[in-house]
């Protein structure tokens, strides 16, 4: 009888680690994970939504004050001259 019962109690505390555990593996490392793979799926479809749609603006100086407007927005320093966006340079001091 006595059997029977440490049996039953130590399977129902065995589940309980095992259910923690996947618990924890699952908050820790897997729905991290998806999320931020979900949140790079996101960003590259809104990123070719963005490009398709300055393509499509009527002319090159439309399409110049989108990138523009899109570079600084980022934090990126566009030049005029060659019509690309760069890295800022770090600034003195800070």
């Amino acid at each position: 009888m006595f059997s029977r019962i440490s049996f039953a109690a130590g399977a129902i505390a065995g589940g309980f680690v095992v259910l923690l555990v996947t618990q924890a593996v699952n908050a820790l490392w897997i729905i991290p994970g998806a999320r931020e793979e979900g949140r790079q799926l996101e960003r590259a479809e809104l990123e070719a939504a963005t490009t398709k749609a300055i393509g499509e603006l009527a002319n090159e100086a439309d399409q110049a004050r989108v990138n523009r407007r899109l570079c600084i927005e980022r934090g990126r320093l566009y030049v005029n001259a060659t019509g690309l966006c760069i890295e800022r340079p770090p600034q003195p001091g800070g």
